[in-house]
């Protein structure tokens, strides 16, 4: 599924609203940023981690171990 590319005033709008005043000529890099961000957690979100346990079940081992 394909979202629509985030307009540089909606990047404006957007960045705003979570308390950043940018300057406008930085509203453009701002947008191509967030675009990017979205397509890398768009492919994280179609990983599948069935088989994986939580993060919480895992214990480090004793440094003192021989490898």
């Amino acid at each position: 599924m394909s979202t629509p590319s985030l307009t540089t005033s909606e990047a404006a709008r957007l960045a705003a609203r979570a308390g950043l005043v940018l300057s406008p000529e930085r509203h453009a890099g701002l947008a191509v940023t967030a675009e990017h961000i979205h397509s890398v957690v768009a492919v994280l979100r179609e990983l599948d981690f069935a088989d994986i346990a939580p993060a919480a079940t895992y214990r480090a081992k004793d440094h003192d171990e021989t490898v």
